[in-house]
């Protein structure tokens, strides 16, 4: 029986792994540009995402196996669970937990880093007349790449010679739980500070992009539906072309009999044309790429499953708005809590003993743990909003330094460097959302889950403490359980441990990443805010002007806002009034922004 669950959970654990594969497959191939794909860009974006997504949801998998050690019901050990079945469990979970953590620090700081100088060095005249040969180009990537291999040596180096802690006096390291926190191998040291730095770079990036796409992902799914569908857009670009080059012929044939050629109103008015022509033009691609002609049927088909469930987006968005704000609420209510009730402050972190002020989400995941996976779907959705909210914010505010934009993230057509550096930003940032779902969203849940101790005496010494019938004597377990038997039955997560040691052992990164969470919360509610007063700005001449910045990668697929369009979108077709009625208004509106532009 104590196989049966065990395997369970790993087998829904690698079910989860694989529908991840699928996940960063389906992100990489959306967002990455057609023209400028690249097989080894491609491979590392998805496993590196892979890696990263199996790096946090392991930790429902963690909470499930060591719960699975005791009954909360009865608030003791199962007879199955000796200490030794105990300590093999939290081995083979430390030996995956070390094994994802290095695989995600080693492609962020050096895997990707090579791929990175490997896409830029390929120069295809080069390569055509045989002068770049492979070793040439293998060799000017790993130079680049020597340096990033240096830091990392650096940073263990650092980590393992740098002092821990020194105020170890205080009432919080008397007790068992802190002690074992306290880390005197220094391979371990090592880690850990690597770990702890690089979840402090990504809480920066986190606080920025996560919080702002946060609060616009679900404002987003609600104002999403175009006014206009692609077959209309296409449809009205179209007769507007057709008058404009009917004028034009006009204007040319009635000047043509002239010597001196147009006269200088007709010449003004035919540059305007012109210009206006290959706006349209442009128009008429962009209503192309939205419509998914020319592209491949799984682009096809993301587009009519985006029409079909364009006004589920409506109730998607409030849902999504709800959750966001239950998320805030519980954050601010753990922070409140830690910053008041933590026995040791910022001297470990602000580790928090045990909950005092009821968090929603927290409570939520206890109880859903004490059926299996339920919490794991939960946590997984969770997860996945997380990650969502993060592209939102990295497409929205671009890939910057300080206040200038290297690099846009747009959905097919983010070049190669672009994806490169975003899935950097998006493994730090999946580090931070590991602290912050286990440290400020969900802090009993993953430290402990569901597991419970009886704090009744036992009947005989030695004997574990039997709460059959005194069910008010069971407690859930926290790390400032004194009594003998919570020391006996409760058995901390490991994801949980490695967190709170970091903080213990280099107090300046739990500082840093506890009050990072803070500013999250402002950026939060600053940006929600404003987002439910401003309306979209994009439309059909921000897709023009887009366009015109950047001709060689396409236009931004998209159109203006709301829902009259959704059932033209599925079927392929535009109402039969629209190109007729609609088509001068678009030539003049068109005319009119192209002028303004110009």
């Amino acid at each position: 029986m104590v196989l049966i669950q065990t395997t369970l959970i790993w087998v829904v654990y690698a079910i989860v792994v694989v529908l991840l594969v699928a996940i960063a497959s389906i992100f990489v191939y959306l967002y990455q540009s057609a023209r400028e794909r690249s097989v080894s860009v491609t491979i590392v974006c998805i496993f590196t995402l892979t890696a990263l997504f199996a790096t946090v949801l392991l930790l429902p998998v963690d909470v499930a196996l060591v719960s699975s050690t005791t009954s909360s019901k009865l608030g003791r050990r199962k007879d199955w669970a000796s200490q030794d079945k105990v300590d093999n469990i939290l081995l083979t979970l430390k030996i995956v937990y070390y094994s994802l953590y290095s695989l995600d620090a080693l492609l962020c700081l050096i895997v990707i880093p090579f791929t990175y100088f490997w896409y830029e060095e390929y120069d295809e005249v080069a390569t055509d007349d045989g002068s770049q040969t492979f070793g040439k180009r293998f060799w000017g990537a790993l130079k680049y790449t020597l340096a990033f291999i240096a830091l990392v040596i650096i940073l263990f180096l650092v980590g393992f010679f740098v002092p821990v802690a020194r105020d170890r006096k205080g009432r919080h390291l008397d007790l068992d739980y802190f002690k074992s926190l306290l880390t005197e191998n220094h391979g371990e040291r090592a880690l850990t500070f690597a770990l702890g730095l690089l979840i402090t770079l990504g809480t920066l990036i986190y606080v920025l992009y996560t919080s702002a796409g946060l609060a616009l992902l679900p404002v987003a799914c609600i104002k999403s539906a175009p006014a206009i569908s692609a077959p209309a857009l296409t449809a009205n670009t179209t007769s507007a072309l057709e008058q404009n080059r009917e004028r034009q012929r006009q204007l040319e044939m009635r000047n043509a009999g002239r010597p001196e050629g147009l006269a200088p109103k007709d010449r003004r008015e035919l540059d305007a044309l012109v210009r206006e022509e290959r706006t349209l033009i442009r128009r008429e691609r962009l209503a192309a790429e939205s419509s998914g002609e020319g592209q491949s049927w799984l682009m096809k088909t993301w587009i009519k499953t985006e029409a079909i469930f364009r006004p589920i987006k409506l109730l998607g968005g409030i849902f999504l708005m709800l959750v966001a704000i239950v998320i805030w609420i519980s954050m601010l209510l753990t922070g409140i809590d830690k910053a008041k009730n933590s026995i040791c402050k910022r001297h470990c972190g602000y580790v928090l003993g045990h909950i005092n002020i009821f968090n929603p989400i927290n409570w939520v995941f206890v109880q859903s743990a004490k059926v299996f996976p339920v919490d794991y779907v939960i946590f997984l959705l969770l997860v996945l909003f997380f990650f969502a909210s993060s592209i939102v914010g990295i497409a929205s505010l671009g890939i910057r330094f300080l206040w200038l934009r290297i690099f846009q993230i747009r959905k097919g057509h983010t070049s190669p460097q672009a994806l490169l550096m975003a899935t950097v930003m998006l493994t730090l940032i999946a580090l931070a959302i590991n602290y912050s779902l286990a440290m400020m969203v969900a802090p009993q849940y993953a430290t402990y889950g569901p597991q419970t101790f009886c704090d009744h005496p036992p009947r005989h010494p030695g004997e574990q403490p039997d709460c059959t019938n005194h069910t008010s004597h069971i407690r859930p377990c926290s790390e400032l359980a004194h009594a003998p038997a919570a020391k006996n039955v409760c058995t901390p997560s490991v994801v949980s441990t490695f967190l709170n040691r970091v903080t213990v052992n280099f107090p300046f990164f739990g500082v840093v990443d506890f009050w990072a969470q803070f500013v999250f919360l402002a950026i939060y509610l600053l940006v929600f805010i404003t987002s439910l007063f401003r309306a979209p700005k994009l439309d059909e001449y921000q897709a023009d002007q887009d366009a015109e910045e950047d001709e060689e990668e396409g236009l931004l697929a998209s159109t203006s806002r709301r829902f009259g369009a959704t059932w033209q979108d599925i079927t392929g077709r535009a109402a039969e009034n629209t190109g007729r009625s609609g088509g001068g208004a678009a030539g003049r509106s068109t005319r009119g922004d192209d002028v303004d532009g110009d």
